[in-house]
């Protein structure tokens, strides 16, 4: 067993490098299916949910080549469809692009139901209802328990409204669209910077799509796709909970290689906080001095604060300096699970619903916590980092689904941080 173990309670200071989208990221390899020849993807992040993303391509038949830490060729001139392994599908989310790129390319999808982080139930039925509007069969296998979509006669172009904003159906939809016959329009489309980017990285290839970053996509169908070199965004989920971090420690961090215009909502909520956020080109500088007010958030689909972003904030509600905040959960069911772990470190948090209300303690005690998805897992390292004391941290393969390095990068802006092996079995003092 692997975790992270934090000595916390001070100040961080320095610069910290943003690496590429990990939404987009994987959103683009699983798109590239969509293309039979060679892309190079650039400033692609090295996460597990990248790996994993190359791993099922590979089974597929694909050709990945690594150019350097950050690069990498995709051919997928002889990747097969409906040869997807389980076990991969199984690790993440995003692997649930397949039913669209498979559907476009091959007019027939076959994949096994997609793992990730648990926030309840997350049906695919505006997935299902785009792919059955341009001319799919959907069902799931009795045998296998797979997704599988069938469209003999090809995919025809139509308009479709979307009954609420979700990102996975519109890049999903998106990706079914590109190679149909005619034109299909997007209505109630999401309009979060991945779609943009995907969108972006398709018509490089030779798509033509329109309307990316509105609420009204088109997609004029292309009879094929070609190549191309391709440089992923900065991600903004990372940028944001370094930004959490400066703020928590109460020190100063120049957070680099971001857009600051895609950081918007969580610069703003963070100044009503009382904290200090200095945007320039492609940088911001987070700083704290004082202490942070108490704040009402929303999470909400772009431009609103991301819902990736609850937990890292509510940390930040938990060292507010006295008074009740409430975050609300705009986009899922049961992000509020990471609430019992911070409890373990003296947070004060009731949960109703979607509603969590924080009373501001100013003050978080280190204790031994557990990562319970992903953000969950980055919220529980802001936490120990703020509390003064040893906070261990389990289950951190979570966090290393969508974090590069985060320990080394702590650790060059002054963090006591550290992830060790736990040999199976082992006793250890807990913290607390």
């Amino acid at each position: 067993m692997e975790k992270i173990v934090i000595n916390g309670g001070k100040p961080l200071y320095g610069d910290i490098e943003i690496g590429g989208m990990k939404n987009t990221a994987v959103a683009v390899i699983m798109g590239s299916l969509l293309i039979e020849d060679k892309c190079i993807i650039e400033n692609l992040p090295d996460i597990s949910d990248v790996a994993t993303s190359f791993d099922i391509l590979e089974h597929m038949g694909a050709s990945v080549k690594r150019i350097n830490r950050t690069t990498y060729e995709i051919d997928n001139t002889r990747t097969r469809g409906g040869a997807s392994p389980s076990e991969l599908v199984r690790k993440m989310r995003a692997s649930y692009y397949l039913l669209g790129s498979e559907l476009g390319r091959f007019h027939r999808a076959n994949v096994d139901q997609p793992g990730g982080c648990w926030f309840g139930d997350r049906p695919i039925d505006q997935h299902i209802k785009g792919f059955e509007a341009l001319g799919g069969r959907f069902e799931i296998s009795k045998t296998t328990g797979h997704y599988v979509i069938d469209a003999p006669n090809g995919l025809t172009g139509t308009h479709i409204f979307m009954d609420l904003v979700s990102v996975g159906a519109t890049i999903n939809i998106i990706l079914a669209a590109v190679k149909a016959e005619g034109t299909t329009i997007i209505e109630n489309a999401a309009k979060e910077p991945h779609v943009v980017d995907l969108a972006i990285f398709l018509n490089k290839c030779g798509a033509n799509i329109s309307g990316m970053g509105t609420n009204v996509i088109k997609i004029k169908g292309v009879q094929e796709l070609h190549g191309c070199t391709y440089t992923i965004l900065p991600d903004m989920i990372e940028a944001g909970t370094y930004m959490a971090i400066a703020a928590a420690t109460g020190g100063s961090l120049k957070i680099k290689n971001v857009i600051p215009k895609h950081l918007e909502s969580i610069s703003a909520k963070l100044i009503e906080m009382g904290v200090d956020v200095a945007e320039l080109d492609d940088s911001v500088v987070v700083s704290r001095t004082g202490n942070m007010h108490k704040v009402n958030i929303k999470t909400q689909v772009y431009p609103g604060v991301p819902s990736d972003m609850n937990a890292p904030m509510c940390v930040l509600l938990c060292l507010a300096k006295g008074g009740t905040s409430y975050i609300t959960e705009g986009v899922f069911d049961n992000k509020f699970r990471y609430c019992e772990e911070l409890r373990r470190m003296g947070a004060v948090i009731k949960v109703e619903g979607r509603v969590a209300t924080v009373e501001g303690k100013g003050v978080l005690t280190p204790a031994v916590v557990k990562s319970v998805d992903l953000r969950a897992g980055v919220a529980m390292i802001i936490a120990g980092l703020a509390a003064n004391g040893k906070t261990e941290i389990e289950d951190i393969y979570h966090i290393e689904r969508g974090y590069e390095d985060i320990v080394c990068k702590l650790r060059k802006v002054g963090a006591d941080i550290k992830k060790i092996t736990v040999p199976d079995g082992f006793k250890y003092e807990k913290a607390n």
